[in-house]
Parts: C-alpha cells; sequence; structure tokens
C-alpha cells in the first residue's frame, strides 16, 4: 500500500513538473515572438533613417554633427547582436534621442518643414514609433510572465533544472526620453 501511495505521489510529481516545464517553454517562446516584434520594427525605423538624413541634408547640411550622429547611432545599433537585449535598448534609446534631435532641426528651415517627402517620412516615422512602443509593452509583458515563473516556488525549482533564466526587460535608459516634451507656444497662438 505504501509503495503504490509514494508512485501516485511520484506520478503526480512528474505531471506537475512537465506542467511547470511547459509553461516555461510557452512564456520563454511569448518572450522570443515578442522580441521578434520589437526586432522588426527597430529594422524598419533603422531602413527609414538614411531617407530622413537625405531629406535634411538637402535643406540642412550644414548640421553635419546631427546628421552624422543619427548615422553612426544607426549603425552602431544595427551591428548588436539581435540576443542582447539590454545593449540593443540602450543603443536604441540614444538612436531615438538622435532621431528626435534630427527631427527638431525641421524647426528652423521651413522649406523642410513644408516638403511632402520629409512630412511623410515624419509620418511613417511616428507610426514606427507608435507600433514600437507597443511591442516594446508586448515584449516587456511576455517577460514579466517568464520572470515571474523563473522566481516563484515551486516553479523556479524546474526552471534551475532545466536552465531557464531571467530575462531583460527593454527599458528607456536615457532620462530626456522619459521627460514629457516641453511645447513652446508662439505669442498669437
Amino acid at each position: 500500500m505504501t509503495s503504490y501511495v509514494l508512485l501516485v505521489l511520484g506520478a503526480a510529481a512528474a505531471i506537475y513538473a512537465a506542467v511547470i516545464y511547459n509553461r516555461l517553454v510557452q512564456t520563454r517562446q511569448m518572450a522570443h515572438e515578442a522580441w521578434s516584434g520589437i526586432d522588426v520594427q527597430l529594422k524598419r525605423r533603422a531602413d527609414l533613417v538614411p531617407n530622413l538624413v537625405e531629406a535634411v541634408k538637402g535643406y540642412a547640411g550644414h548640421e553635419r554633427g546631427v546628421l552624422e550622429e543619427v548615422t553612426r547611432l544607426r549603425g552602431a545599433a544595427g551591428a548588436l547582436p539581435r540576443e542582447d537585449v539590454a545593449h540593443r535598448a540602450q543603443a536604441e534609446s540614444a538612436l531615438t534621442v538622435a532621431i528626435g534631435r534630427l527631427i527638431a532641426l525641421a524647426e528652423n528651415y521651413p522649406d523642410l518643414k513644408a516638403s511632402r517627402n520629409f512630412l511623410e517620412l515624419q509620418q511613417q516615422l511616428s507610426t514606427l514609433e507608435t507600433e514600437l512602443q507597443m511591442a516594446r509593452r508586448y515584449y516587456n509583458g511576455a517577460v514579466r510572465n517568464q520572470n515571474v515563473l523563473v522566481q516563484s516556488v515551486p516553479s523556479n525549482l524546474v526552471a534551475s533544472v532545466f536552465g531557464f533564466g531571467e530575462r531583460d526587460y527593454f527599458e528607456l535608459s536615457d532620462e530626456a526620453e522619459r521627460a514629457v516634451p516641453k511645447v513652446a507656444l508662439r505669442p498669437g497662438s
């Protein structure tokens, strides 16, 4: 009788461990899928940057420092390994700030602000940033779910046995990105 009870308890523990393992696999796959969504948006933005730089260069060629910085940061972000979330987040954060400075240049050039090409690129960039923000939220939610399982008892025991670890969040690292943009109203506006 005792061996039967031990057998049933052992089978129940094995089934429970299998259920936990499957949940860990599911959360890992959701995090991979979510990262892929961010990666796609980052690629789309990186593909848009040269066109944006060229549009600005035509009107503001003497703003070389900003143009070169955007180009350099785009290359640096693209050169990082796809799986290196923390460093990619830092590099993409810096690129976002530089793109913001590039867009801000348009304020000094009325012809650039009125350029149909520039306006279309700016709209595409705005749409991409919105999609990227949604992809970040989804990714961070998937990461949160995996990290909770990896840290919680008893799933942490199964996670450690099978090598599941915590994942990095895709976070803003630059305080300038967290700040609310300042809008200066012109007299008579």
